[in-house]
């Protein structure tokens, strides 16, 4: 009793603002500029983190940690029931072999430019690379408890990681109907892919698939769900390559992303099509609301005046990503097309 006595302040105060996210998410002018209610989580959470500081470190610390702990994990297996294999058939091969080598190349690039350009904290480059590569904050969110960093350097370099996911993926907003009314149009490759295998939010995929017709947001759409899917391999293999050796030598037992495992056997139970629709449809919220609300309290421990410590190498890494995002993209998309 003791114990959800001192849990329960910081869980309410959080799902209180991850409730006025997600309210907010569902205005139109709102999905218009292609904000979800992840990114209105943190945004809400970091201005009241910053108005009252010690909100992080008072009777709401506990369940703070709770949040960020447990009901992100289980926000992130909720979400394998937005998958299905009819999904993936729908793309076809060519859907998931340009988001495979998008999210390849850009994990790759990422790395490249980050520790060896930029010479950036490998755990910053590893969350912003994540989020450009493959789902924007959920991927972001996902990634920092495989790296073993500290509390607040992990709600910093989040928040850091999550501010690049906005600023660019609010530039494809405007950048993609351009490029697609004024050079790509719809004959070179199927647009809608490519909105989806390189766009960071599935917000910002929805809003500009709406802008250019159902057709393209249709695909636009799946694209992006099977990117989100290639997170759960990229989890292993960071667990794989972070295990780190003993005092011995000997190597340590790869921690296991449970969370990740039930997100593929959530998507697959989702593919049988045995449940109710209803059903489901309570699961997807439940997820949706459980990774909002561990976005709020991500928000509340983020300091900005340290994330401004972090300078413009960040922001460098997130455009230089950006850049092959848009560029690299069209170029695959072209060439498994012209394959076809």
């Amino acid at each position: 009793m003791v114990s959800f006595r001192r849990v329960m302040p910081g869980i309410m105060l959080v799902s209180g603002l991850g409730a006025v996210a997600y309210g907010f998410s569902q205005f139109d002018l709102i999905r218009h500029f292609g904000l979800g209610s992840l990114t209105l989580a943190i945004l809400i959470g970091a201005l009241l983190g910053n108005a009252i500081p010690r909100l992080s470190q008072s009777t709401y610390r506990d369940g703070l940690t709770v949040v960020q702990r447990r009901f992100l994990r289980t926000g992130v297996a909720l979400y394998g029931f937005n998958l299905s294999v009819q999904q993936i058939i729908h793309v076809g091969a060519t859907g998931v072999l340009v988001d495979l080598l998008m999210v390849v190349s850009t994990l790759l690039a990422g790395w490249f430019i980050g520790t060896r350009l930029l010479k950036m904290d490998r755990d910053l480059v590893l969350l912003v690379s994540a989020g450009s590569a493959i789902c924007g904050a959920a991927a972001v969110l996902a990634t920092g408890p495989m790296l073993k960093i500290g509390g607040k350097t992990i709600a910093e370099d989040s928040a850091v990681a999550v501010a690049t996911v906005v600023l660019f993926g609010t530039l494809a907003m405007f950048l993609y109907p351009v490029l697609y009314t004024t050079w790509l149009g719809a004959g070179h490759f199927d647009f809608g892919i490519y909105v989806g295998s390189t766009v960071h939010e599935v917000a910002q995929v929805v809003a500009i698939g709406s802008a250019l017709g159902e057709e393209i947001a249709h695909n636009a759409v799946i694209a992006k769900m099977i990117r989100v899917m290639l997170l759960v391999p990229f989890l292993l293999i960071i667990g794989t390559q972070l295990a780190g050796r003993t005092a011995e030598g000997k190597r340590n037992a790869v921690p296991i992303p449970w969370f990740a495992v039930c997100f593929v056997a959530f998507a697959g139970v989702n593919s049988l099509q045995i449940l109710p629709e209803q059903l489901v449809l309570v699961l997807r919220l439940s997820g949706l609301l459980l990774l909002t609300i561990a976005m709020a309290a991500l928000g509340i421990d983020t300091n900005l005046q340290r994330i401004g410590k972090a300078g413009l190498r960040p922001l460098l890494l997130g455009g230089g990503l950006f850049i092959h995002l848009v560029l690299v993209g069209g170029f695959f998309n072209w060439m498994v097309h012209a394959a076809e």
